[in-house]
């Protein structure tokens, strides 16, 4: 039974610290039985480069993605090391010279670009290689093997060890984004002034979650799970989203005529409210594998036309701001719906693991699996929106 879960991709993101911890742990356990069962020179190095390479890499897609940099710049880095001390160099200073000038070349080539990290394993691996006075060819070469031996067992550790893939968690940091939007609408139609430090943290939170995702589009490029393009259409119209929502939030009257005459108009909140639901069943189809099925009513402007069209306030001014509400809440539902449609077009994005995985994980009650009816999924979206 321990199998099922440890593959399941909801576990591992949700403890992927700890499982980070184990991995490394692993790793370096590993990378200390090899050099203790085969007598290699400088082995000390193997461990510094084993811990180097993983400590800030939990996704496969991060391995994949920065793997040939580390070892292009190791194996650039220690091949020039060995040049500069196969070189017969007149003076002793020459040495230390040509390894800043090949780190400054370094530096300048992966300035600013996202293969920085060759330029800084170059830099270290050279450095290791030349060491600090003992300038020996064997002393070299088997510093220069150390190094790539810790490196390929980081890489191995991240891929076979407890993996954890940057496209699962951008499925549920997707998620986790679409229920505090859900939250932060829902609160805007029911809206007291008792709420807004909660609106404010929740604002907060949500645009955290859109940087993390951003952070993870060259890794989930390298998983070969998404494409680019693919990417950047959710992260653009989760931004919008969350931009209109901002604006709802921010919607001040300037008369109490054109908040009266919002609050008259006969079936917005329902619509508002409906909208909400969406925004949370969408969520729980992200977070549990289920495919995207969710009905977005387009929002009806038509039906207050005649209610908004010349509206006056007492002292005879037009009102503007209560047509501009509405034009919100109906680009508020077209983006939501563009979202769908964008996440039903990526075939990936249902898993089967997760669907069976799900009631375990108490992310829905068993009776509210979409499956039950036409209405479990409202049901499912209200019990995940409790939870977070």
């Amino acid at each position: 039974m321990i199998l099922p879960r440890l593959r399941d991709p909801y576990f591992n993101y949700r403890y992927r610290h700890v499982l980070h911890v184990v991995r490394v742990s692993l790793a370096l356990a590993i990378t200390y039985g090899i050099i203790h069962v085969f007598p290699i020179p400088h082995s000390g190095w193997a461990l510094v480069s084993t811990i180097m390479v993983m400590g800030n890499l939990p996704h496969i897609g991060g391995v994949l993605d920065k793997a040939k940099q580390r070892l292009l710049g190791t194996l650039a880095g220690a091949a020039w090391g060995v040049v500069l001390i196969l070189i017969p160099l007149p003076l002793p200073g020459l040495i230390p010279l040509g390894a800043l000038l090949g780190i400054a070349a370094a530096t300048y080539i992966t300035f600013a670009n996202r293969h920085g990290y060759a330029g800084l394993m170059f830099g270290i691996s050279l450095l290791l290689v030349l060491g600090e006075d003992n300038r020996e060819l064997s002393v070299a070469l088997w510093r220069s093997f150390d190094v790539i031996l810790g490196t390929l067992v980081g890489i191995a550790a991240t891929i076979l060890i407890l993996p954890q893939k940057a496209t699962d968690m951008l499925r549920f940091l997707l998620a986790d984004n679409l229920d505090k939007m859900a939250r932060l609408y829902r609160a805007h139609t029911t809206s007291s002034s008792g709420d807004d430090i909660d609106a404010r943290e929740l604002l907060k939170a949500t645009s955290a979650l859109l940087i993390k995702q951003r952070g993870l589009v060259d890794a989930i490029h390298s998983e070969r799970r998404l494409k680019r393009g693919e990417m950047d259409d959710l992260l653009s119209l989760q931004r919008r989203m969350l931009s209109t929502i901002e604006l709802l939030l921010e919607t001040h009257w300037t008369t109490l005529a054109g908040h009266d005459r919002i609050e008259a108009l006969e079936g917005l909140r329902d619509q508002q409210h409906r909208l909400a639901r969406s925004l949370g069943t969408l969520a729980f189809q992200i977070r549990t594998g289920h495919p995207i099925d969710v009905e977005i009513a387009p929002f009806d402007l038509q039906r207050y036309a005649g209610k908004i069209e010349g509206a006056r306030a007492e002292d005879g001014r037009v009102l503007f701001s209560p047509g501009g509400y509405l034009w919100l809440n109906r680009e508020l539902a077209r983006l939501t719906e563009s979202l769908v449609e964008r996440l039903g077009s990526l075939r990936r994005l249902p898993s089967k693991r997760l669907r069976r995985r799900a009631p375990h994980h108490k992310l829905v009650d068993t009776a509210a699996l979409p499956d039950s009816g036409s209405n479990s999924h409202d049901k499912a979206s209200d019990h995940d929106n409790q939870r977070s």
